[in-house]
């Protein structure tokens, strides 16, 4: 949590207790949580595009070589790092 509230500052958001606004946006409030949640989806939404890449590159090696299936091995990697 300490990361997201972290870049909630470097994105010009300010603290109010666990709620967090905009000074640009008066009162557009959100809470922690909700911050939370979106990062959430942000980061699972960039490891799939980096697991996609990674197998997009696999898929272009040889079939069943080394590279393949390491290449193969780091997207399902990317992916488990959202369950962890």
């Amino acid at each position: 949590m300490l990361e997201i509230i972290e870049l909630a500052k470097q994105s010009d958001l300010m603290a109010d207790g666990e709620m967090w606004f905009s000074p640009t946006y008066g009162n557009a409030d959100v809470h922690i949580t909700d911050l939370e949640r979106f990062a959430k989806l942000v980061a699972a939404k960039e490891r799939e595009a980096c697991a996609k890449i990674v197998e997009a590159n696999a898929d272009a090696c040889s079939t069943d070589s080394l590279a393949q299936m390491y290449l193969y091995s780091n997207a399902t990697a990317i992916r488990a790092r959202g369950q962890a």
